[in-house]
């Protein structure tokens, strides 16, 4: 190509990004070098090889809060993403960051979540002989078990801030940090959502202080939260201390509220259970996992693989496998 646009795309992100942003043109680089592409920066390509891989797919079927629920407007893992990655492109688009990054970060950061939500997650982590974090496993899904073991070779700065988005040390990009709190920030007000519809709560059940500081409808709340971010973000990316603690008195009225209420949680028990069956399963018979994962038995053995292949699941194939495995089938005449 005569003119090569993603080189003019790189030198637009220099004159127009703020100084503090990660520029395309300044990656740490990938862990196998490759050619350039011609019209995309790095940090497009690496968005557009999450979109595209088996597991991004795989989040429309996974549970975000409430499993296997009948409406069609409940949350899932990938309109959960989806809304992450809306949110985190408002806040780094306002503060002249890289969006194309924000994006890739938010659009890959629960690649490894488990089917069943974090009960899923729990399970899994009670049952290996090692931590089991989903945002761990997120990155060894793009560097492991995408494309049949090659992975999908993204840059550092994506894979370090689907490391860092939920726990532990923050993201060393300020990209990485916007998808952090936009996580939490989707999360809490769509749950809040979920819950209303599901008849679990009431907007009037928030506490009227929380609702009158923070927003008095899901719109207002995000409104205002992003823009708290937008204001107090310099160095790092941050809301005013006293709206924080305010925000964070909301995910602890949720958690009484709503993440342990018996209502939600009521099939949890079923999916641990099928999850331990389906474990102990493939521990003793490694040889029906299927071919990639088998694979990496053989490399990083038995458990990581049985491991992997579980997390990998969607909610729906794990009951089909389960009822596979363990459901007796009748003989029709």
């Amino acid at each position: 190509m005569e003119n090569c646009i993603r080189k003019t795309i790189e030198e637009n992100e220099k004159k127009i990004l703020s100084p503090r942003a990660c520029l395309a043109a300044e990656s740490r680089g990938r862990s196998r070098a490759e050619e350039e592409c011609e019209i995309r920066t790095c940090f497009q390509r690496d968005r557009d090889r999450i979109i595209h891989c088996q597991s991004f797919r795989r989040l429309k079927h996974k549970t975000q809060v409430f499993l296997a629920p009948s409406g069609d407007h409940y949350r899932t893992r990938l309109t959960h993403t989806l809304e992450v990655s809306q949110i985190a492109r408002t806040i780094a688009r306002a503060l002249k960051l890289n969006e194309d990054l924000t994006e890739a970060i938010a659009l890959g950061h629960d690649l490894g979540h488990t089917p069943f939500g974090h009960a899923g997650e729990r399970a899994i982590n009670s049952l290996s002989s090692f931590d089991f974090k989903h945002y761990e496993q997120s990155v060894r899904v793009v560097e492991r078990i995408e494309k049949n073991g090659a992975g999908l070779n993204l840059t550092d700065e994506v894979k370090n801030g689907i490391l860092c988005h939920t726990k532990g040390e923050e993201a060393y990009t300020l990209e990485g940090q916007i998808v952090r709190i936009a996580d939490r920030i989707a999360y809490i007000n769509h749950d809040i959502d979920d819950a209303i519809r599901a008849d679990v709560l009431t907007e009037e059940a928030i506490p009227l202080d929380l609702r009158l500081a923070l927003g008095m409808t899901k719109g207002e709340r995000i409104n205002n939260m992003v823009i708290n971010v937008i204001e107090n973000s310099k160095a790092k990316i941050r809301m005013d201390a006293d709206f924080y603690k305010l925000f964070m008195e909301l995910h602890t009225f949720m958690f009484h509220a709503v993440y342990t209420n018996p209502i939600c949680k009521s099939e949890e028990v079923k999916a641990v259970a099928m999850i331990e069956k389906l474990f102990e399963y493939y521990m003793n018979n490694p040889f029906e996992l299927p071919g990639e994962y088998y694979n990496i038995s053989e490399t990083d053995g038995v458990e990581r693989a049985v491991c992997d292949y579980i997390a990998g699941m969607s909610d729906t194939y794990c009951v089909k496998i389960f009822n596979q495995l363990f459901i007796p089938k009748f003989w029709i005449e």
